[in-house]
């Protein structure tokens, strides 16, 4: 599926309903800050012959303290509804407004194919 027709899917459904899956690899430092571990190749060509001659294969890209706090809630079993108001009590006032934040935050992680929704996979 390309980026336009996941756009589409994501549009036409109740963002709030919606249950995230994370699609990527991460660590967690002592501080809770995440860091995704992103493959450098998804080309098989470029697997075999270019990513043994790396010294890593993945890129790392950092996230912030709200970032780090959302990614964590994710489970896979909390919709966007229970995660919004699970960041509200974890971080407070900090996060308003939450419900905004949070589906610019995931829209761009969907986006980008760092996380998928389960409702969307089903169709």
């Amino acid at each position: 599926m390309n980026f336009f027709e996941r756009r589409k899917r994501l549009k036409g459904a109740n963002y709030f309903e919606l249950t995230p899956i994370r699609s990527v690899e991460f660590e967690t430092d002592i501080n809770n800050q995440i860091t995704l571990l992103l493959p450098k190749f998804k080309n098989a060509f470029a697997k075999k012959y270019i990513e043994p001659k790396l010294k890593t294969t993945v890129f790392r890209l950092r996230l912030d303290e709200l970032g780090s706090a959302s990614w964590l809630a994710i489970d896979g079993n909390k919709n966007v509804s229970a995660i919004a108001e699970d960041l509200l009590v974890s971080i407070g006032e900090k996060i308003q407004p939450v419900e905004e934040r949070l589906t610019k935050f995931l829209t761009l992680l969907y986006e980008q194919r760092y996380i998928t929704f389960q409702e969307l996979e089903r169709n």
